[in-house]
């Protein structure tokens, strides 16, 4: 497959392209059995609580059965003790009343054991199906990160070391950078959702305690509380996902999905603002074009915030019929380019993404003057 350190594209692309349907087929087939479980979930809820209404129900009758079986015992000693006061018809109608009552009851016992039975089946299975549900979404979760590191960063990799210079080294960083952001992912699921599902399930343990010990009132309290507790994880679930690879790109485009993260990062850091801008007719580009350049307005924006300590970002989007100019400014503290020019490994990983779409980058910066970077993207016309 390879010869003189040059790779075969076309066999490197078809095992790349098979291991990618592979994978996705196995994504399907996961959040499949995700769904079906989690709607078995649903429909299981649902029965259990009708289960425990019929068992509240059938105690408070065994209860009253209880009393009225304990009277009519009482009664029936009463005539035995004194059975020729009674005539043969009122003996006969104490000893089937009690009777009646003693068979009611032990129905209604065996009832309730029916019943106590299948809610604890339940409430066993439905713990088995929460399993299954948080295994399918991790794992999905994973399966995901795989697919945004195979179908953008590294397949745009792959192109850019066949023609890099320093192909070893940046294919060594490349693997430090992935492997970063891999401990990164996995602390923020790590403190953030799979805290909050955590706590989900011990909370949900204490529902069902509160539910028999204080009453449905106390129970649903404590619901609505659990499920502000669900909504913050799923909002911080979708976050991780869309700073992975902001599912709108594939739907709605560049500048629609431009525009809700750069909102989104002036709401997580307050003090900096980002003002965003397109101008002229923008139009759909090719996938892998979008992806660059969002990512590449993402590592600039990035590197403003985490290296220049800018409150104002500027990014600006201009297209032309046959090129797209992106800008992005900012009024941090600057740097030297000729200082950093060899050594930055995000400015080099731009500068790689640009090559591989034939573009050309500038960057300009003074020390306190902040910093400007353009790119300029050749577009395929049709």
């Amino acid at each position: 497959m390879f010869s003189n350190d040059t790779f075969d594209l076309k066999s490197l692309d078809d095992i790349f392209n098979r291991m990618l349907d592979t994978i996705m087929s196995s994504k399907d087939d996961i959040f499949i059995i995700s769904e079906q479980s989690r709607r078995s979930f649903e429909d299981m809820q649902k029965e259990l609580e009708i289960v425990r209404k019929q068992i509240s129900i059938v105690i408070d009758e065994g209860d009253a059965l209880e009393k009225s079986t304990q009277l009519a015992k009482q009664r029936l000693v009463l005539v035995s003790k004194a059975f020729d006061n009674y005539t043969e018809e009122q003996v006969r109608e104490a000893y089937e009343t009690a009777h009646d009552f003693q068979v009611k009851l032990s129905v209604i016992r065996t009832q309730e054991k029916q019943l106590r039975d299948k809610r604890d089946d339940l409430e066993r299975r439905l713990r088995g199906l929460l399993d299954t549900i948080e295994r399918a979404d991790h794992i999905v979760n994973q399966v995901n990160v795989i697919l945004n590191y195979l179908t953008s960063d590294l397949k745009n990799v792959g192109l850019a070391l066949e023609q890099a210079k320093m192909k070893q080294d940046f294919g060594i960083r490349i693997i430090a950078a992935q492997e970063e952001e891999r401990k990164r992912l996995s602390r923020e699921i790590h403190d953030g959702p799979a805290q909050m599902l955590a706590n989900v399930l011990m909370r949900t343990d204490l529902i069902d305690r509160t539910y028999r010990e204080k009453g449905i009132e106390n129970a649903l309290a404590e619901i609505a509380d659990l499920k502000k507790t669900v909504r913050n994880a799923l909002s911080e679930v979708r976050r991780i996902i869309y700073d992975l690879r902001p599912m709108a790109l594939d739907d709605l485009g560049i500048v629609p999905t431009l525009k809700k993260y750069l909102s989104t990062v002036t709401e997580y850091n307050p003090g900096v603002e980002v003002h965003f801008q397109s101008r002229s007719t923008e139009k759909r580009i090719p996938s892998n074009y979008e992806v660059s350049i969002f990512r590449l307005v993402q590592e600039c924006v990035t590197n403003a915030m985490k290296h220049g300590k800018c409150k104002d970002i500027w990014v600006k989007l201009e297209w032309l019929k046959e090129a797209v100019n992106i800008v992005v400014k900012d009024d941090g503290i600057g740097f030297d380019p000729q200082v950093v020019k060899d050594h930055s490994f995000g400015i080099l990983g731009m500068k790689e993404r640009i090559e591989i779409l034939n573009g050309t980058i500038t960057i300009t910066s003074e020390i306190n003057r902040g910093t400007t970077v353009l790119f300029k993207i050749p577009l395929e016309v049709e």
